[in-house]
């Protein structure tokens, strides 16, 4: 009650601490001579008697910072909720949560430390930093270019960090030469040159890749980031061997010898490449497991099973036969929804179509999950998403949808996607299907091509990679198989209760047929055949998925029913998945 229980609305007035402020300043010149023990004795005395306190509380976040993070992360966020406009704070507290891969959270902060101080730099580098990271770079090069305006001098970091932006949208030069100038300030910079050095492997430039994690290794020799680096290299060089070796190297230099989630999943795909398949199978399961217990994260099994029954409920026939169509907007180019559970074949899809003159890519865009969450007020609504739309049976609402479809086309212009000379650009935002009843109210002429794969192939993909997409479902092999059942069964009403635009394409097909595959798609979408197609390995853009490396080969097969390899270590969910298998018209071998 007096600690993580504690109300704030009962916490006595700031000048209740006066009388205190000397044993806090007491604590403060034991921490200073090093005695910690002393310093937090004294400080827990203090906040004993005024939990709210500041300047205790800032001294035991010191205190506790490095041994205990847990324990600080908390202190940091009271500090935060007790002053919010303090920008040191509000800084420090966004970057522990960018760091722990809390995007939307340390969003909230970002866009507060701006509101505190708009002319402060950093306060535009922390906004562009978490929009980077949050998957829309386009709107954190804004951040990056003010930030750059306000700064005294064109600090290392701050290039650097703009450079992995430019990366992430594909704008290699421009990230090339901000990493140039950045190195050039200081040409042992760790974090540029292994920033640097991943351009360069995204870029397919590999001796230019390894020529930089050279130098980064002359500056750190066994850092952890700098060996993950190599590895991930030697992998798409096919060393897989040196890559191995190389993670084992940076499991030898650690205390416990235990590799971190991401080194232990990238230890399963190499072994998998190697053909090792029960030791890849470990080295997924070890590292789901850190990553379940480093997180705290767990599927969210109630929140998803309670959208898709509202959704269920409110898309019937019924209601969508009285429910107005957006019309379309003849001014611009309209989108092309590739749908498809994560790591089903996706970017595949993408990648050969944006290859087409008249398809623009447009990767993985969040805005129909923006237009469900900012739908009540857009709508004036009382309600939530999807019983909001209830509102466009009334008269003042009727042209709801029209407003809804223009934040759509709006948002996909300020993000560049939407080039003059292409009529096309593509959507593959992951499990955009669960909203495929809004989509075809926003876009009732837009092609929907849903990318389908055999559940067992998907399921062994999203278990070998780190995604949170699907309410976190691929933090588990169970946990996957529940949710890709419970999105097939939701797309299967959508299917019989809505009319659709939707042309299932099978990932095996496109293999074994590709260029049946793709002139079926092409067809379906309305636009002639182009061979440029059917060499989407030669399309330079970079995609910004797990599939990036995939997707700068040639077609093949070797993905194909890979969970055959796997079908001892798939028993325990090949009930759940069973019905959803047969029912696609796949078997089990």
């Amino acid at each position: 009650m007096r600690c993580c229980a504690l109300d704030f609305a009962t916490i006595p007035p700031p000048s209740a601490a006066r009388p205190l402020a000397d044993l806090v300043e007491k604590a403060r010149t034991a921490h200073q001579q090093g005695d910690a023990a002393a310093a937090e004795a004294i400080v827990l005395q203090v906040l004993e008697l005024t939990p709210a306190n500041p300047p205790a509380l800032r001294l035991l976040y010191e205190i506790r910072k490095q041994a205990h993070p847990r324990a600080a992360e908390a202190l940091l966020r009271r500090l935060v909720a007790i002053d919010p406009n303090d920008f040191g704070l509000t800084n420090e507290l966004t970057l522990l949560l960018l760091g722990m891969g809390k995007h939307v959270e340390a969003e909230i902060h970002a866009r507060n430390a701006i509101r505190i101080a708009p002319e402060h730099a950093q306060a535009h580098h922390l906004m562009g930093m978490v929009m980077t990271g949050s998957n829309r770079p386009q709107f954190g090069e804004h951040h990056y270019r003010r930030a750059l305006e306000l700064a005294a001098g064109r600090e290392t970091i701050l290039l650097a960090n703009f450079a992995w932006n430019q990366k992430t949208q594909g704008k290699m030069e421009a990230g090339r030469r901000l990493y140039e100038e950045a190195l050039a300030k200081e040409p042992r910079n760790l974090q540029t040159l292994l920033g640097w050095a991943q351009l360069e492997e995204a870029d397919r430039n590999f001796t230019k890749a390894g020529a930089l994690l050279g130098q980064a290794l002359e500056v750190a020799p066994q850092h952890p980031s700098v060996l993950l680096s190599r590895a991930v290299l030697h992998g798409r060089t096919r060393s897989y061997d040196q890559a191995l070796a190389v993670l084992d190297e940076i499991a030898h230099q650690r205390k416990d010898g235990a590799l971190t989630p991401g080194e232990l999943l990238e230890k399963g795909r190499l072994l998998d490449q190697l053909g090792q398949y029960d030791e890849a199978f470990a080295a997924y399961s070890e590292g789901k497991r850190l990553l379940r217990q480093f997180s705290g994260q767990e599927y969210l099994a109630d929140h998803a099973k309670q959208l898709v029954d509202r959704l269920k409920g409110f898309f019937t026939k019924g209601r969508i036969n009285i429910t107005p169509r957006s019309s379309r907007n003849p001014s611009g180019a309209q989108p092309i929804f590739i749908l498809g559970f994560p790591r089903s074949g996706t970017t595949l899809i993408e990648q050969t179509l944006t290859a087409h003159p008249l398809i623009a890519a447009g990767d993985e865009l969040p805005f129909i999950n923006e237009i469900a969450g900012i739908m009540p007020r857009m709508l004036a609504s009382p309600l939530a998403y999807p019983e909001a739309l209830t509102e466009l049976w009334m008269a003042d609402q009727r042209s709801g949808l029209d407003n809804l479809r223009d934040y759509y086309l709006q948002r996909a212009a300020q993000f560049g996607v939407i080039d003059q000379s292409k009529p096309w650009f593509t959507d593959k935002m992951p499990l955009n299907e669960t909203h495929l009843g809004l989509i075809s109210l926003l876009f009732p002429e837009s092609p929907l091509v849903h990318v389908v794969r055999h559940p067992l192939d998907v399921i062994v993909s999203v278990f070998s990679n780190i995604l949170t997409h699907g309410f976190f479902c691929a933090y588990s092999l169970e946990s996957a198989a529940r949710h890709f059942v419970l999105i097939s069964e939701l797309i299967d009403h959508y299917r019989a209760e809505l009319p659709l635009k939707y042309l299932p394409i099978r990932y095996e097909h496109v293999v074994d047929h590709q260029e049946i595959s793709v002139r079926e798609i092409l067809d379906f979408v309305g636009v002639p055949f182009d061979p440029s197609c059917l060499s989407f390995e030669k399309n330079r853009r970079y995609a910004r998925t797990a599939s990036y490396a995939q997707v700068t080969e040639k077609l093949y097969d070797r993905s194909r029913y890979r969970y055959r390899r796997y079908l001892r270590h798939l028993e325990p969910v090949i009930p759940i998945l069973e019905p959803v298998i047969y029912k696609l018209g796949y078997t089990i071998d």
